[in-house]
């Protein structure tokens, strides 16, 4: 501060003045900057979010797949063609002799 309060004594301008020159441009270099960094910040979320979503979708199709898989593993082990001579076989099973039909 003695430099200013010498400057202004020798004839310079004044500590007021200086500041009134350059609070508006620093104002804004601080708000351009700001706007910057929020920008970036922003842009980095989208391109993160986008990778999520696509390993995300990635994931989506691989358990679709196994889902039509075990669908189908599901159907071939409850076929009645399977069943039968399991049910024969391991169980002792035996198709009915006398068929009586229910009201």
């Amino acid at each position: 501060m003695s430099v200013v309060l010498e400057a202004k004594n020798k004839g310079g301008v004044p500590l007021s003045v200086i500041l009134l020159e350059i609070f508006p441009a620093a104002l804004a270099v601080f708000l351009l900057a700001t706007v910057g960094v929020m920008h970036v910040t922003s842009r980095v979320l989208v391109v993160r979010m986008g990778y999520e979503l696509s390993k995300l979708d990635a994931r989506s199709t691989e358990l679709t797949r196994e889902n039509d898989a075990l669908r189908l593993e599901l159907s071939s082990l409850t076929a009645p063609q399977r069943l039968a001579p399991v049910a024969k076989e391991q169980l002792g099973m035996q198709l009915p002799s006398i068929v009586i039909p229910v009201k």
